[in-house]
């Protein structure tokens, strides 16, 4: 019996992973909770597949949000702070249909996938968007929250 718990000790430690998320060390994280009505008309875009609106700073996240309908009633919602750098009078990203800009470097991200366009090739280290969970339950509410 001996034999055995030692036999799953060592399997349970050998099977944690070293690796550790790295988190933006730009953006703070901070908790909030905001509900989109599709009926009303700046949200109203929403309703179309592949359509993308961008929430103004002060309602929701730290420099305000990008919302995508990304099709299938799946929302992706992302933080409009550029990722790369500490929060200034620039950082704040510009939607231009499904492209997200950067006016401080030009860096562009995309607003369905977060993921960034044209990443250096110099060796550093870039982030994507910071991703905001999103809940939809197929009627007219779309609830954002971190």
């Amino acid at each position: 019996m001996k034999r055995v718990w030692s036999l799953l000790v060592l399997v349970l430690l050998l099977s944690c992973s070293k690796e550790r998320t790295t988190r933006n060390p730009y953006l703070q994280e901070i908790g909030f909770q905001f509900e989109i009505n599709l009926n009303l008309p700046s949200y109203n875009p929403l309703t179309n597949p592949g359509s993308s609106i961008q929430i103004p700073n002060g309602q929701v996240g730290t420099r305000g949000a990008i919302v995508s309908n990304t099709g299938f009633d799946v929302f992706r919602v992302f933080e409009a702070s550029c990722p790369n750098h500490a929060p200034n009078n620039c950082s704040t990203v510009e939607l231009d249909g499904t492209v997200v800009t950067c006016a401080c470097e030009g860096y562009e991200y995309s607003a369905i996938t977060g993921q960034m366009l044209n990443r250096p090739d110099d060796g550093n280290r870039y982030y994507d968007l910071l991703e905001y969970r999103a809940s939809y339950n197929g009627g007219d509410i779309i609830i954002i929250s971190n």
